[in-house]
């Protein structure tokens, strides 16, 4: 027999009642096979948003098969509740951009997990402002791209460079862009242009470590834990909303380059929990934070 074709329900809209009775209820109508179904109200504490967020994964019909029909039936539903609604076909997998410079293992680790099928994704290019990973990209068979910015590139050189990788996105529809690893300040046009699709990792200390080597400066200092944080990206360096953070403990007895390697280590474990959840629909944003349903 064969399997329904599967989709992914994500929602958002001013908490009230009634609202997972009419969306259950509707999908029950229709003749489909609610699988998981996850939600959060933010109603709660002083910055709360009010919203209501709602993750469901569910098997439609045949007739039912395309996300154009569920989002027509599901239209008087959104129109009541207000409802940003979207519909994802699970078959349909997301088509990632990956950006690197000069420090591959973000790079590698998510391209082993592409390769090995943990990450149900299409990569179709990786974007460099350095030539030194075109031949991991090739013994992938991925396209790479060498974009490069010269040491004091003026703001018209690094918009012009911007504007390629945004051609590239419109010409591989480009589902998610990842900095994995890309140590270029992009531009405030270039963040509007990927708002709520592009990723980035970096590194995150108590206390905070800025400039080169932040490995080592943690060193230096003593410090007891290294960590790494994965966001979206926005125009304010490093301060999009949070999808994932992680830590680890370190002491005194771990050299420089022995603490580098476990934040990288981190750096790569974030970085491809963020991916995959972003990619399995399971991040909705929340003004300034961000909802995960894991």
């Amino acid at each position: 027999m064969a399997r329904h074709p599967e989709f992914i329900l994500t929602l958002s809209c001013k908490d009230t009642t009634g609202i997972v009775y009419a969306v259950s209820g509707l999908l029950f109508q229709a003749g489909c096979n609610i699988i998981d179904s996850q939600q959060f109200g933010d109603v709660d504490g002083d910055d709360a948003t009010g919203l209501f967020f709602m993750r469901v994964h569910f098997a439609a019909p045949p007739h039912l098969a395309a996300p154009g029909m569920l989002q027509s039936l599901f239209s008087h539903v959104s129109g009541q509740y207000g409802m940003e609604a979207r519909f994802h076909a699970v078959a349909e997998r997301p088509r990632l951009l990956l950006m690197v410079s000069q420090h591959g293992h973000c790079l590698n680790d998510l391209l082993f997990r592409w390769k090995s099928g943990q990450l149900a994704v299409d990569i179709p290019a990786i974007v460099s402002n350095h030539a030194a990973f075109e031949s991991l990209a090739q013994s992938y068979g991925i396209a790479f791209h060498h974009l490069p910015l010269p040491t004091g590139s003026d703001a018209a050189t690094k918009r012009a460079q911007e504007r390629e990788v945004e051609a590239l996105v419109d010409r591989e529809r480009i589902d998610l862009v990842v900095l994995a690893r890309y140590m270029q300040i992009l531009g405030p046009d270039f963040c509007a242009a990927l708002k709520g699709r592009a990723i980035n990792i970096h590194h995150s200390f108590l206390p905070s470590f800025k400039g080169a080597k932040p490995y080592f400066q943690a060193h230096a200092r003593g410090v007891k834990l290294i960590g790494a944080t994965a966001h979206y990206v926005t125009a304010d360096l490093d301060e999009g909303p949070i999808i994932e953070q992680d830590v680890a403990r370190v002491d005194h007895s771990l050299s420089a380059e022995e603490m580098t390697a476990v934040g990288r280590d981190v750096e790569c474990v974030v970085l491809a929990r963020a991916v995959r959840w972003h990619v399995e629909r399971r991040v909705l944003m929340n003004g300034h934070k961000t909802v995960v349903f894991r």
